[in-house]
């Protein structure tokens, strides 16, 4: 019966999206009545979803394609990152020069600590430039791994593990360490663990989205612009 289901372009359409949203929803609702953090519904949602897909021997191409809606969403859904954004743009004009030095500090350090330190212990070049790109957002880390002879595989895996680390252990860890304020906590996470984490933040408050967001994107665009000139002079140094 649920193969026959699955098989059917338009009901397997309806069952991968309704199906989708109401394990995201669940296991939200199960998050915030148990005020539990790590229970992460993005990262629970993806488990689940491939175990079912591994149980019933459906490839990932024939969810992809039944869930297209889903993906559809996603560009709306980037731009609804912008209204926090938008919210608090006098106050982020005003201190635009801080801002931009501490995500250039940060992007300089993530991606020198984590080439050189991999260089190091392991001594792959390939596997160096997919783990100094781990902080930044998946479609312009892979282009650049690309470009840079990187192991675009290794990349994807590394953002998804920085992205799901970063909002799971971020927050706490800020709070741990004193870092109380919205803006810091924001900057943070969004220059380290890019769209989950600025997702997860941004249940904290409008305040956590908006420099959360602002972090993902200056993070991004830093990163594209200068990894390739940090990484090819570290190859030299090391």
């Amino acid at each position: 019966m649920l193969a026959e289901l699955l098989n059917h372009h338009l009901l397997s359409s309806i069952f991968a999206v309704v199906a989708t949203i109401a394990l995201f929803q669940f296991v939200a609702v199960f998050q915030r009545k148990l005020n539990a953090i790590w229970l992460q519904p993005m990262l629970v949602s993806i488990l689940v979803i491939m175990s079912f897909l591994l149980w019933q021997n459906i490839s990932f191409d024939h969810y992809f394609a039944s869930s297209w809606f889903l993906n559809a969403l996603l560009e709306p859904a980037v731009v609804a990152l912008g209204f926090p954004l938008y919210q608090h743009l006098s106050t982020i004009t005003k201190q635009w020069k801080s801002i931009l030095l501490v995500l250039c500090i940060g992007a300089f350090i993530a991606i020198v600590t984590s080439f050189v330190v991999t260089m190091l212990l392991i001594g792959d070049y390939t596997i160096a430039v997919a783990l100094a790109l781990k902080s930044v957002t998946t479609p312009i880390a892979i282009a650049i791994a690309g470009q840079l002879d990187g192991n675009t595989a290794i990349t994807a895996f590394a953002i998804i593990l920085a992205g799901f680390f970063g909002a799971l252990v971020g927050p706490p860890w800020l709070k741990f360490i004193n870092v109380n304020s919205p803006k810091a906590q924001g900057l943070a996470i969004g220059a380290a663990s890019h769209a989950i984490g600025t997702a997860t933040v941004s249940n904290i408050s409008y305040e956590h989205a908006a420099y959360s967001s602002l972090a993902l994107i200056v993070s991004a665009v830093i990163t594209a612009t200068f990894s390739p000139f940090i990484i090819n002079f570290l190859v030299t140094l090391l």
